[in-house]
C-alpha cells in the first residue's frame, strides 16, 4: 500500500521515524518537508491533500507540532476527511465512524511509541458505513 506522508519542521523527525519503522509494511510518497528547518505547513498539507482527494483509495499522514495547521489545511479540500489523532483509540474512531483517510498527528505531544501505535491501529481499522455513512455524506459542501 503507497502511502502519502508529509510534515513541517516540528514533525520532521517523527515522520522520518514513522517511514523508518513502517517502511516494510508501507510505499511512502514523501512530499516533505526534507529538513527541521522552518518551514510553512500549508506547502505541505496542499499537496499530500490534493494527491490523496484524487482516488478514493488513497490515503495521507500529515505530522505537525500540533496537527492543527495540518487538519485545518487538509480539510479545506474536497474528499478529504483528516482526523487528529493523539491516541490509538482515536485513530480506530477517526476510520470508524468518519472514514478519515488523513492520520493527523501532533508530533509535540506525542511519544514516538504512540504514533506508532496510532499508525497501526489507524491502518488497521476499517470504515464501518451503516449510519456513519449518511454522516460521511454530508461532510462535504458541495454534494
Amino acid at each position: 500500500m503507497k502511502i502519502a506522508i508529509a510534515s513541517d519542521h516540528a514533525g520532521f523527525d517523527l515522520k522520518e521515524l514513522v517511514k523508518q519503522h513502517f517502511a516494510d509494511i508501507f510505499e511512502f510518497e514523501d512530499f516533505g518537508t526534507h529538513s527541521p528547518e522552518s518551514v510553512d505547513y500549508p506547502d505541505f498539507a496542499h499537496p499530500l491533500a490534493d494527491w490523496v482527494s484524487k482516488d478514493p483509495q488513497r490515503f495521507g499522514i500529515l505530522i505537525c507540532g500540533t496537527g492543527n495547521g495540518m487538519i485545518m489545511t487538509a480539510n479545506k479540500h474536497e474528499n478529504i476527511r483528516a482526523g487528529l489523532c493523539w491516541c490509538p483509540d482515536i485513530a480506530a474512531l477517526a476510520r470508524q465512524h468518519n472514514n478519515a483517510n488523513i492520520l493527523v498527528m501532533p508530533a509535540r505531544f506525542i511519544p514516538v511509541e504512540v504514533a506508532f501505535s496510532i499508525v497501526e491501529k489507524f491502518f488497521n481499522t476499517e470504515f464501518e458505513g451503516g449510519r456513519h455513512q449518511r454522516r460521511v455524506e454530508k461532510i462535504n459542501l458541495n454534494k
